[in-house]
């Protein structure tokens, strides 16, 4: 959870109980991604839950990966996962493993199964275990292949070890039963031929273990005593139970799985399957791409990570699963960026400005404030010439009565400078205003008037003569539907989901700003620099805009 006591809920109160009972002496918990793809939001929920509880209890949370199959696993994923997980503000120090360091171990129990009659060599195609394995109301048929001889069971499994058989050609499966209401209970298998290489043990195996009987054994190989899962592994606890049981793990106890609601987040798409559909397909730039819901997405987005601890602490843990609103979560990356982001300048579509009145050769450095919710965040100084640039939606030729920007014969207030007054424009053969002509009041330095004439309007500017060239990426919702898992992705895209600026104006501080580093632009929304972007200009992700839609649902309720 936060750095703050977590919020209580039904798995904290059931790890206190066990502890103060003597149930287990220490915690041991674990965050168990399988390395074929990028973390999410998702994945967030459960790092922070995990690792979270561990600190709380004075335990330990153990990072391992589950590399059960070694055509989708990557040593690149691993180094992703690392690097999230530690960008979230998390640390496992020596408690890092893989399933693949227990391969022997796996392959022993399944050896010590079928010589306990427990385990037996299939030969069943997938469209006769379709078959044979009943329906909801009709229990399943035996396997021809399940009443197979110990000795003859042992000589196929090491067969099928040393590459004997083909892939598909045979399985090994448990003994439990195929008439049991749990279809998970029906003779599962817990190892196929798959003769691929891994990326950690190379060609030494032609046999892979099933995650579901992987999985129990390194929790209990790695000592955990609270195996914390989402829902969709409810049904899988009977036979992570039973695998358990029906091995000789000499040990003091037995981890035990304990389900959880998992994150689910309205407009986003969290399906593992469906996030590899978007990278492959090429519509997103890849598992970082800003828009995705990825946590390497986000931080290159420029969402924090402190936004992130909160917002899955403060949405708790529940035991039936919801769908959270993203705009809840778009108000906690707000409340974070309204505290910790500095203040520039920046105009996404510039206008020029001429200040006829102001000298030629004349340039100020004018103070300009940090942050106004941080006091010791301290001033900056941003340059001021006769040329700036305002955004193109602060000047109207006829603007209605509630608009309080320029116009003709209209005053606005530069922030941080002073008051300007429009009396012309210049227009291209397009009919396009392009330049406009003011004039200013330099008694106004600084925004407030001596004679206590009031202007409404106060709009944010740029100086021609010193600012920077930028591109600046827009990014809205990938999706246009609120629950896009249900259809064909294709169909939900926002194909207008990202629009790229270019020619921004820029106050020249941002120059240099570093990566990771996040800024308001003034009445224009927080942005970061895109130092991924491989360009010869800089480049700035626009994180999310000013306007909080939850805080004004929240308040309505």
């Amino acid at each position: 959870m936060t750095e703050k006591d977590s919020q209580s809920h039904f798995l904290k109160t059931k790890i206190k109980n066990d502890l103060e009972t003597g149930k287990y002496k220490k915690l041991v918990t674990r965050f168990p991604p399988e390395p074929n793809g990028f973390l999410h939001i998702g994945h967030a929920k459960s790092i922070c839950l995990n690792f979270g509880m561990a600190k709380e209890f004075g335990g330990i949370c153990n990072l391992r990966f589950d590399d059960t199959n070694p055509v989708k696993e990557d040593m690149t994923y691993v180094e992703a996962i690392k690097k999230d997980v530690k960008w979230l503000g998390f640390d496992w120090g020596e408690n890092e493993s893989y399933a693949s360091d227990f391969y022997d171990i796996f392959y022993n129990f399944a050896v010590d199964l079928i010589k306990s009659g427990k385990a037996y060599v299939c030969d069943l195609t997938p469209d006769e275990m379709r078959e044979y394995r009943g329906t909801v109301t009709d229990p399943g048929k035996e396997s021809p292949y399940r009443n197979r001889t110990v000795e003859e069971n042992l000589e196929l499994f090491e067969g099928m070890k040393n590459g004997d058989f083909e892939e598909g050609e045979k399985l090994l499966r448990l003994k439990i039963d195929m008439a049991s209401p749990n279809f998970i209970m029906r003779d599962p298998v817990i190892y196929r031929i798959m003769k691929k290489p891994h990326y950690r043990t190379g060609g030494k195996w032609k046999i892979y273990p099933m995650y579901d009987f992987a999985q129990c054994i390194s929790d209990a190989m790695t000592k955990v005593t609270h195996s914390l899962c989402t829902l969709e592994f409810e049904n899988n606890r009977p036979l992570y139970n039973w695998i358990l049981e029906n091995i000789d793990l000499n040990q003091e106890y037995l981890p035990e799985q304990t389900e959880f609601a998992r994150l689910n987040l309205s407009y986003t798409v969290l399906s593992k399957r469906k996030l590899i559909e978007l990278v492959n397909k090429n519509y997103v730039s890849g598992w970082d791409d800003p828009r995705m819901p990825t946590l390497a997405g986000m931080r290159r987005r420029g969402i924090p990570a402190s936004a992130i601890r909160t917002f899955c602490d403060q949405i708790g843990v529940a035991k039936k699963d919801s769908t959270v609103d993203v705009a809840m979560f778009e108000h906690f990356i707000r409340d974070e960026l309204n505290k910790t982001a500095q203040r520039r300048l920046g105009v996404i579509n510039p206008l020029k400005v001429v200040i006829e009145n102001y000298p030629e050769d004349k340039e100020e450095m004018l103070d300009a404030v940090n942050n106004p919710n941080d006091h010791n965040s301290g001033k900056r100084k941003i340059p001021f010439s006769r040329v700036i640039y305002i955004e193109k939606g602060d000047f109207m030729e006829e603007p209605p009565k509630k608009f309080f920007r320029l116009g003709p014969d209209r005053e606005v207030r530069l922030r941080f400078a002073y008051f300007i007054k429009c009396h012309g424009y210049v227009k291209n053969e397009k009919g396009e205003v392009v330049e406009l002509r003011c004039t200013y009041d330099p008694a106004t330095l600084g925004g407030k008037s001596p004679d206590g004439r009031k202007v409404k309007g106060t709009i944010h500017w740029v100086s021609a003569r010193h600012c920077i060239d930028a591109e600046v990426k827009v990014y809205d919702r990938l999706f246009n539907v609120e629950n896009p898992g249900k259809g064909e992705l294709e169909e939900s895209l926002n194909h207008d989901s990202m629009e790229i600026k270019k020619n921004c104006k820029l106050e020249p501080s941002l120059k240099d700003a570093e990566s990771g580093t996040s800024f308001q632009f003034e009445r224009v929304g927080y942005f970061t620099p895109d130092n991924d972007a491989n360009t010869d200009h800089p480049v700035f992700n626009k994180i999310i805009s000013l306007v909080d839609q939850w805080a004004k649902i929240s308040k309505k309720k």
